[in-house]
């Protein structure tokens, strides 16, 4: 049975599901419908929002290699692999995806912290109040079965990027927190500098 999470709570992942490994982590949203210009043609571009994986050890970035995103699609051990960049956000379930082998994450990483970014956000003019039913998912990957999902029912106008929740190492279990901040950040970059 799948948890529905609100901000701010945590769930232990490995307590609640004995044996679990592989873990997959889904994040979708749709955009906001847009007016038609002129010939009924868009008003601006498709909003490409992107997710990232933030490995952290004792809680900070130490390198660049440790973050997992469309141009580093898998993480120096291998544990942790983005399945493909989404330009659009259109369709139904998830955007994009995130896969990770819990059971082998080099024991230095601490904290893994999943971000979306809105792509290009301060030269396109866009921004999360342009963004609908945004969610974020943990699927068991042995079996396909949803252990929790975090809706993002807030008003997110004028942010340009997103902590959705981080996965984290506790007293020797994996615990998800689902956090739903949004942020300023204009790149991933800046986003990434929160955690330097």
């Amino acid at each position: 049975m799948s948890i529905s999470l609100q901000k701010g709570q945590k769930v232990s992942l490995s307590k609640e599901n004995a044996g679990l490994s592989t873990v997959l982590v889904g994040l979708g949203w749709d955009e906001v419908e847009q007016k038609r210009g002129f010939l009924g043609l868009k008003a601006q571009q498709d909003i490409d929002c992107d997710a990232s994986a933030i490995l952290l050890k004792e809680g900070k970035l130490r390198n660049n290699g440790d973050l997992v995103y469309f141009g580093n699609l898998v993480h120096k051990s291998g544990t942790i692999r983005h399945m493909g960049d989404n330009l659009t956000g259109a369709g139904e379930g998830d955007d994009e995806q995130i896969l990770m082998d819990l059971s082998k994450i080099p024991p230095e990483y601490d904290r893994i912290v999943i971000v979306v970014n809105i792509y290009d956000a301060v030269r396109r003019r866009q921004q999360f109040g342009m963004i609908r039913n945004a969610f974020i998912r943990l699927v068991d990957g042995r079996n396909n079965r949803e252990m929790c999902k975090y809706n993002l029912t807030e008003d997110y106008s004028g942010m340009t990027a997103m902590i959705f929740g981080e996965i984290y190492r506790y007293n020797g279990e994996w615990k998800f927190s689902a956090i739903g901040q949004g942020t300023n950040d204009p790149s991933l970059g800046d986003l990434c500098k929160r955690y330097v």
